[in-house]
């Protein structure tokens, strides 16, 4: 395993420099085909005016950091290939472009909402894993850094087909209910107890299908791809197979669909995940006093990854530890954390498509694994 990343010697200037030009670059396309590159439901959110700014503003933030890997670095490889990014960007129009209307499209692809999430998360946890890491020896870039941020760009992109496909399937099992009486009498409720109904039976609904995937022998060969990786971090938590995804958010949006609960809860449940659950991944030892005993933490959900057969089937719940209390499924012991994260019987492909194709044909494991062995060696 390679060695952390040290300040002071240009690599990480140089590394930060690249991501902030390729983003920029990517962002010049969403200006000029916001029909097909970008959400309507987050063009609604930010204008294209203080999109231009950012645009800007991280295209200037990649050349000072350019500059300075230029000066520290032995290595001026890292400076140059985002100089040569940055010229590419003003080549193709990116600082004379103009934000324009945009008639919803029926298909798109997410890249407005990629890379400010990309940005967003990288801003937020690369600092804190690299100033507070849980696992000190674990490289910046792991061998597998690839394979989760390929996982995590796919996730992104194609957030209207799946929310489509889920959102489709809710409405036709649910859409004949005469709920109308019912759902008035939520958004009715005071708006930080309807807030927490959501998040709470967001959660329970949550709980179960996580824990079903984990008590059925083929379910866990798609559920099992999540927990293979070795090195945990803020992109470990997009390596997520796409039956996961579906059922998984099948289950989180139908309470929210059913309980009919405002658009603005909605999607501040939707924002709260897309960092929490980044979070939760993170290598960061940060164990955030006593509200780890209210909200799921790194080090919860880390005993959850745990790679001894006997902590298996721990912490199932994404938000709230209570669920897990409830139902007997509950493992925190103190500060301590687990000594290794994966699957310890499991023989993984190596790459996105392998891993996405492998469950539907074999087992990832040398034989289906029995679950109810599986559950004698939690006791």
């Amino acid at each position: 395993m390679t060695n952390r990343l040290n300040i002071g010697e240009g690599k990480i200037s140089g590394f930060i420099s690249i991501f902030l030009a390729s983003l920029s670059f990517l962002a010049v396309f969403c200006f000029k085909y916001p029909k097909l590159l970008t959400s309507p439901e987050f063009r609604n959110i930010y204008t294209g005016e203080s999109m231009k700014m950012l645009l800007i503003g991280v295209t200037v933030a990649s050349f000072l950091f350019a500059v300075l890997s230029f000066i520290l670095s032995h290595k001026k490889s890292y400076a140059l290939i985002a100089i040569l990014i940055i010229v590419g960007i003003i080549f193709i129009g990116g600082f004379s472009v103009e934000p324009s209307s945009v008639e919803k499209s029926k298909w798109y692809l997410g890249l407005d909402w990629l890379l400010l999430d990309l940005l967003l998360m990288a801003i937020i946890f690369v600092p804190i894993e690299m100033v507070w890491p849980k696992n000190k020896e674990q490289a910046r870039f792991h061998d597998e850094w690839r394979t989760d941020l390929l996982y995590f760009m796919v996730s992104h992109l194609f957030i209207q087909f799946f929310s489509v496909v889920v959102t489709t399937s809710v409405t036709k099992t649910f859409g004949n209910l005469s709920l109308g009486t019912f759902q008035a009498w939520v958004q009715s409720l005071p708006f930080g107890v309807e807030l927490l109904l959501a998040f709470f039976v967001a959660d329970l609904c949550q709980y179960w299908a996580h824990r079903f995937f984990h008590s059925h022998e083929y379910l866990w060969r798609f559920h099992s791809i999540h927990h293979s990786t070795k090195s945990m971090d803020w992109l470990a938590g997009s390596r997520t197979h796409f039956v996961d995804i579906f059922v998984t958010r099948c289950a989180a949006f139908t309470p929210l669909y059913v309980f009919g609960f405002s658009p603005l809860v909605f999607n501040i449940y939707i924002l709260f995940m897309a960092i929490h659950a980044v979070l939760i991944h993170a290598n960061t030892r940060i164990n955030f006093g006593f509200l780890k005993y209210i909200l799921a933490t790194p080090q919860y959900h880390h005993w959850h990854h745990c790679e001894d057969p006997k902590y298996y089937g721990k912490n199932f719940a994404s938000i709230f530890p209570f669920i897990d209390r409830i139902f007997g499924t509950y493992f925190l012991p103190g500060n301590e954390w687990p000594e290794g994260t994966g699957v310890h019987e499991g023989n993984y492909p190596k790459g996105y498509l392998k891993q996405m194709i492998h469950p539907f044909t074999k087992s990832p494991f040398d034989k289906d694994l029995n679950m109810a062995d599986r559950d004698k060696s939690q006791r």
